[in-house]
């Protein structure tokens, strides 16, 4: 039952993420976004991964696309310019994508077979390290440098993208 929902899932992001790129609307693309986001969420919960399912909603179907969806309201660029820019690279594309549908059918294939199966229960000790409590501890014992790097880290970008965003316009 887990395969069929994860084959359900996987499905409907594949269909969402074709749609963001291949719809005029910016926000009806951004909504397929929302779509495919959520539907990786619901694939992480089958694979046993709350805790990135939960980072996942939270950090990128909340906080993200909810400013993407603002900053394309705001900007009121809701129709896109539709343009054909192939320029010569139809044939390039449809071998790529002959290439990963022939992909795609190898692992299902050997998935059908049993050799390469695709969702497997995750074992006792991998599912005690990845357990949250597990990852704050590791985060402020063994790795606090690190953790702290990080964050200055984080800290500089968000000063230089308020000064790059501020410009020249002081008073």
């Amino acid at each position: 039952m887990e395969l069929l929902f994860f084959y359900i899932f996987a499905g409907i992001a594949i269909l969402a993420a074709i749609r963001v790129v291949t719809h005029k609307n910016i926000l009806h693309a951004a909504l397929f976004l929302i779509l495919a986001l959520f539907s990786v969420a619901a694939i992480y919960i089958l694979l046993r991964a709350e805790f990135l399912a939960a980072v996942q909603i939270l950090l990128y179907v909340g906080a993200i696309m909810a400013l993407f969806v603002f900053t394309i309201l705001l900007m009121n660029v809701v129709q896109a310019q539709f343009l054909r820019q192939f320029h010569g690279q139809f044939w390039l594309a449809l071998a790529l994508v002959g290439l990963l549908a022939l992909e795609i059918g190898y692992v299902l294939f050997k998935d059908v077979q049993g050799n390469f199966p695709l969702i497997q229960e995750t074992p006792p000790e991998v599912a005690a390290k990845a357990a949250l409590d597990a990852l704050a501890r590791l985060l402020l014992t063994d790795y606090v440098l690190l953790f702290e790097v990080a964050s200055i880290l984080l800290l500089a970008a968000m000063i230089g993208a308020i000064v790059l965003a501020r410009g020249e316009h002081r008073h």
